[in-house]
């Protein structure tokens, strides 16, 4: 098969992945064996590329939105999956399911927790494994292309908003607008939030604006209304000043990333006091993810996305480090 490695992390200038013919690999036991139909554009991708995350494991194949086909079972428990199902393989692959995160419904804080494209190989390739314990049984009515962006974009960005705690009808405020951000104001706005979004880009403000926001400006602009939480997608530090500026007392920012710049120093009274919260998010759970696919079963959202061929998978990355993607970009075999 021929896949995408992540040879030499480093700036998308420098070339950080190589396209590589390899093996197919074997389902080991208790695993689905994947042919990969449609695999999204993370920014996490681009940060294991970019070395933002300490390497795991070398040579990675990143991805992990993927929607495929099984094509083959493993030895042992295929937890109910048979070939020839659509699946959908996400971030999160393996917890201990015996520490006491796992074990209090907490398993994104698994200290054991293994994850797709950056522990194990994932789905910039033609084929993937999955442990049949960890893929997803996905909506119908939507496509493959629509459905990939769903399985982290969507998973990762209804946790952080329910991490905000925000009142039913409330105001949120979204810092950046790209694949995730647009999929959690359509959950927020089914939920009747007043949504407010500060995003870099006229396109992403566009995309926002057609979306339903209440309102959208530049990155770093206070929004018309005092916010009851906002989440933070950008991987900007700096957004974190200004989005706790903009809370309202017993506001609270979620972080949604998995990486982030440096914080630049608070300053208690303008940023903290009235009971202004920060809280960070880590990874998902798979409650998370079920609720969420769940969700959007219910109710239909619409999801950006621009299609990529998967032997461009090096220039669809550099597009999103360089902000020219609207939407949640998708890798087509």
């Amino acid at each position: 098969m021929t896949a995408w490695q992540v040879t030499r992390p480093g700036p998308m200038a420098t070339r950080p992945l190589e396209r590589v013919s390899l093996a197919t690999p074997e389902p080991g036991p208790d695993e689905l064996l994947v042919a990969v139909r449609a695999c999204g554009v993370c920014r996490t991708d681009l940060h294991v590329a970019e070395g933002d995350l300490a390497v795991h494991r070398p040579r990675v194949i990143p991805g992990h939105e993927v929607v495929g086909e099984v094509v083959a079972l493993g030895p042992g428990d295929s937890a109910g999956f048979s070939v020839g199902d659509r699946v959908g393989v996400a971030w999160l692959r393996h917890t201990c399911g015996s520490c006491r995160y796992c074990k209090r419904g907490r398993e994104n804080l698994c200290p054991q927790s293994r994850y797709t494209g950056w522990d194990a190989d994932g789905g910039y390739a033609e084929f993937t494994t999955v442990p049949a314990a960890f893929a997803h049984r996905l909506p119908d009515g939507y496509s493959d292309t629509e459905l990939a962006p769903l399985l982290c974009a969507g998973i990762i960005g209804y946790r952080a908003l329910l991490r905000t705690d925000l009142p039913p009808g409330g105001r949120l405020g979204l810092y950046g607008f790209g694949g995730s951000a647009h999929l959690t104001a359509q959950v927020a706005l089914a939920k009747g939030a007043r949504v407010h979004v500060m995003t870099r880009g006229d396109a992403a403000r566009e995309l926002a604006l057609a979306l339903g926001v209440t309102s959208a400006q530049g990155s770093a602009d206070p929004p018309p209304e005092p916010l009851d939480a906002a989440i933070l997608f950008a991987p900007v530090g700096d957004l974190v000043l200004p989005a706790l500026e903009a809370l309202d007392r017993g506001g609270v920012l979620a972080i949604a990333g998995i990486h982030l710049t440096d914080i630049p120093t608070l300053n208690y009274q303008r940023h903290l006091f009235q009971e202004r919260e920060v809280r960070s998010v880590t990874a998902n759970t798979r409650a998370d993810a079920r609720d969420f696919l769940g969700f959007v079963a219910e109710h239909r959202v619409r999801v950006t996305t621009p299609h990529y061929p998967m032997d461009r998978a090096d220039e669809a990355l550099a597009d999103l480090g360089a902000g020219r993607i609207a939407g949640a970009a998708v890798l087509l075999p």
